[in-house]
């Protein structure tokens, strides 16, 4: 009897670990000046089966439209888009509970920041209207310092709506975090940066840049699983460039679109993720397209188009592939909701779970550990 029961106690116990090991933090930034939003909310989410449940939300913040998490899962940094008046955030995270405590706000020192991203030393904005890169510090207690360092992009494009100033739209670390890269929609560049975290004020100095495509605007990136590829999507034009990448320098080897062939209306492409496995690359569209392109990724790198998927949505500005690779998450700024999709893993086809978050304008998903 004493055999059966203890039997059984290990069993549950194991259950338990199990589902704990299952499950994750989904956070999600919003846009809080065109509907009721808090800012940022936490969900648990379930790789397995891809239930959620709400944990926690941040107390009113003004437009926390793309967030990074730090490597101890301590602290999320957050951008405040809110014009000439924008901003950057810390936030104090219990990932266990899921609350999230605002601890100091800092002058973006540009207009618009629409990305940021983080490493053990600074937290480095890309500010869109400001056309610039700024650095910030970070403080013993997980707050950011003022600016320590601004980078001023110069140049426009052809198009003279979208391009009549630089705009720059994402700086991502390489994957040795050697460097840094920076789209830049208005002057149709992409710039290398070398990174040195433990510089005072200039951790951030110019290596290279390349030109692309007149007119294409450059948006985001991302590295393929080995590193030695960039693929990068272009806003204005549906372009979707590959580039051997070596030492933060960008060599084009390859060209295609995400539009869909004979598509004749407005679109708007947004965002580009790598399955976990390497094997699929995504890419989201928004305008009247509101699709996820998807390609095969072959031995050589370059890209084989296995067509388009309707996100189900209105303009999918953000999108996220949980890190067992099962599941693709869409975040319609317009309809208001996050579309979740079964990923099969073997022919990167999306699949509807028929699982929505419903909430105000969200822009920016985030997965981390609880």
């Amino acid at each position: 009897m004493k055999k059966g029961l203890l039997i059984a106690c290990v069993l549950l116990f194991c259950i338990r670990v199990q589902a704990q090991e299952n499950k994750l933090n989904l956070l999600i930034g919003t846009y809080t000046n065109s509907c009721e939003s808090k800012g940022i909310y936490v969900y648990d989410f379930d790789i397995d089966t891809a239930e959620f449940n709400f944990k926690n939300a941040s107390s009113s913040v003004v437009s926390p439209s793309y967030l990074t998490v730090s490597n101890d899962n301590q602290f999320v940094y957050a951008v405040n888009e809110n014009g000439a008046n924008s901003s950057v955030s810390s936030f104090k995270f219990d990932a266990k509970s899921g609350v999230i405590n605002l601890m100091n706000q800092q002058d973006s020192k540009g207009a618009d920041p629409c990305y940021i991203i983080n490493d053990e030393k600074n937290v480095i904005v890309a500010n869109y209207s400001g056309g610039n890169i700024a650095v910030f510090g970070k403080n013993e207690d997980g707050s950011i310092t003022e600016a320590k360092q601004v980078i001023q992009h110069f140049g426009k494009g052809i198009n003279v709506e979208r391009q009549e100033k630089p705009h720059v739209h994402m700086v991502y670390f390489s994957p040795d975090k050697k460097f840094v890269l920076a789209n830049d929609l208005g002057n149709d560049k992409v710039y290398s940066y070398h990174y040195d975290s433990n510089s005072t004020n200039e951790p951030l100095r110019i290596l290279d840049s390349i030109a692309v495509k007149s007119g294409s605007g450059p948006r985001h990136l991302t590295f393929s699983k080995d590193g030695k590829k960039v693929y990068l999507l272009q806003e204005l034009d549906g372009s979707l460039t590959t580039f051997n990448y070596l030492d933060g320098k960008l060599k084009k080897i390859g060209e295609t679109t995400i539009l869909a062939k004979g598509f004749k209306g407005t679109f708007s492409s947004a965002d580009i993720h790598i399955s976990p496995d390497g094997k699929f690359l995504y890419a989201s569209n928004r305008g009247e397209a509101n699709t996820i392109s998807i390609f095969k990724i072959k031995k050589n790198g370059k890209l084989e188009s296995l067509g388009q998927t309707s996100t189900l949505g209105q303009g999918p500005r953000n999108f996220a592939i949980d890190p067992s690779g099962n599941f693709l998450l869409v975040a319609h700024q317009y309809s208001n909701d996050v579309v979740i999709f079964k990923r099969d893993k073997t022919t990167g086809e999306l699949t509807d779970t028929g699982k929505r978050i419903y909430l105000c304008s969200p822009v920016c998903l985030v997965f981390t550990k609880v």
